[in-house]
């Protein structure tokens, strides 16, 4: 068994997490913090071998930072019940947890969009998902993008780790939307002032710089599609601070 900890963090995932147990059979902890199911997420992860803990919803953060704590490896993995790895991200774990001088390590992911990998040429989101118990912990104020926060060197992979999540349009705007909003919220709480040149310009830049620098102009339709809704998302959150400010606040603190 590979001495680490797996903790993954669900709710109704029966679509999705018998995959992503099946792509971590291998390691010597495996946690999953459920929030209260209504399908039969605890009874397939069970069924999978998987160490099953309720704990109602605690926020993002707060459910990862419930679920560390319970790992008992020194070397901890974070996984999305959408997601799953593949060989070569075991290989690289493998390669990892023997090593005394980092602290961390980072994956690049493989979102898949309408049944499609992204092409060699896309610029691919990256996440830190491998990190020392000891010396990780999330920060319970942030509401969304939950990333932990680890005391020490950090290193990167090329090797991708798989993502389903945002496979089809629909759910992919449900996710944006909802989290734009926890976004806003943030935002605004830490007073966070919006600004009319960004709500005027955050979408147009952000399709240019997904299309053409990020490359999704390589990859067809698929990729036309996805930084349209990556620009929107854009737009969404910073719309949405200036709601909270023109709408959501007290008349006094109202921008002009």
């Amino acid at each position: 068994m590979i001495p680490c900890s797996v903790f993954i963090v669900a709710q109704d995932e029966a679509n999705n997490i018998e995959r992503v147990l099946r792509s971590v059979s291998d390691f010597a902890q495996v946690l999953v913090v459920d929030s209260g199911s209504t399908d039969n997420t605890v009874a397939l992860a069970e069924a999978m071998g998987a160490e099953v803990i309720h704990q109602d919803w605690l926020g993002y953060a707060g459910q990862k930072q419930f679920a560390l704590s319970l790992c008992q490896q020194d070397w901890v993995l974070n996984l999305d019940a959408d997601e799953a790895l593949t060989p070569e991200c075991i290989a690289v774990i493998k390669q990892t947890i023997i090593r005394n001088d980092i602290a961390a390590l980072r994956f690049a992911r493989n979102d898949i969009f309408m049944n499609q990998l992204p092409n060699k040429w896309m610029k691919k989101p990256n996440n830190l998902r491998l990190y020392r118990r000891q010396l990780a912990h999330f920060d319970t104020s942030e509401q969304v993008h939950e990333s932990a926060i680890v005391e020490g060197k950090e290193i990167r992979t090329q090797v991708a780790f798989t993502h389903f999540g945002y496979n089809r349009i629909d759910a992919l705007v449900a996710k944006n939307n909802l989290y734009s909003s926890f976004r806003a919220e943030d935002k605004f709480a830490r007073n966070k002032r919006p600004s009319l040149i960004k709500l005027a310009l955050v979408l147009p830049f952000t399709f240019l710089q997904k299309y053409f620098l990020q490359g999704r102009i390589t990859n067809g339709k698929r990729g036309l599609i996805l930084a349209t809704i990556d620009a929107f998302y854009a737009f969404l959150k910073e719309a949405k601070l200036w709601e909270k400010y023109l709408v959501d606040s007290d008349p006094n603190k109202k921008s002009k």
